[in-house]
């Protein structure tokens, strides 16, 4: 369905969707290119085992990359149309997912080199941040007088990815300024976010039993 709206022409989403996965894909592929092999082959465990930063930050970070991702399709299987608002928060949303290999392989030097570990905890948590916010952003302008989504998601569904989106910015935002002055719990507190965040979401579950019982 496409129409002429106050924010420009209304758009299936499934290229965008499509888009986002490639650029997503590209993202997370390059997070391996940063971790480079040991230069003295000679005592290739001890330089392997040196490379515990990268290790942690790719691991980290490819795993945070994959809950974008898997949220991303959370949240689009719920937008029936999207106006130029929605693309232009998604493109600086997978502008930023691009930026995050760099970002992680901040986070590893620092660690590896013992210097710059607040910054780099820091940069690696606004990163995920600006990611969460536009997040919010994007399902808030959706869900606004319901114009975007579709008609299969309930009220209480709609509140719950809310409350996920909102929970995330606020996790993040906390390791994130606790690494900034302890920066190895910084990344204790980002990376619990990781198992929590693969958990379904309450309200969808509690829809999808409804519909089973009927």
């Amino acid at each position: 369905m496409t129409g002429s709206m106050p924010y420009g022409t209304e758009r299936d989403p499934a290229r965008l969707v499509s888009f986002s996965d490639a650029v997503i894909a590209i993202a997370v592929t390059l997070l391996v290119l940063e971790i480079r092999p040991p230069d003295d082959t000679r005592h290739l465990w001890h330089g392997l085992a040196a490379l515990w930063p990268s290790y942690l930050a790719y691991a980290v970070t490819f795993m945070l990359i994959g809950q974008i991702w898997a949220n991303h399709h959370v949240m689009f299987d719920h937008i029936r149309s999207a106006d130029r608002v929605v693309l232009l928060l998604n493109t600086v949303l997978l502008m930023d997912v691009a930026f995050l290999p760099f970002a992680a392989s901040v986070l590893a030097e620092a660690f590896r080199d013992g210097h710059g570990e607040r910054a780099a905890v820091v940069l690696h948590g606004i990163a995920f941040e600006l990611a969460a916010i536009l997040f919010n952003l994007i399902w808030w302008h959706a869900r606004h007088r319901r114009r975007l989504l579709t008609d299969t998601l309930d009220p209480a569904g709609v509140t719950a990815i809310a409350r996920r989106f909102q929970l995330a910015l606020a996790w993040i935002a906390t390791g994130t300024l606790l690494g900034a002055g302890y920066p190895p719990l910084g990344v204790a507190v980002i990376a619990a976010f990781i198992p929590y965040y693969w958990l379904p979401i309450a309200g969808k579950l509690a829809r999808v039993r409804r519909r089973r019982r009927r």
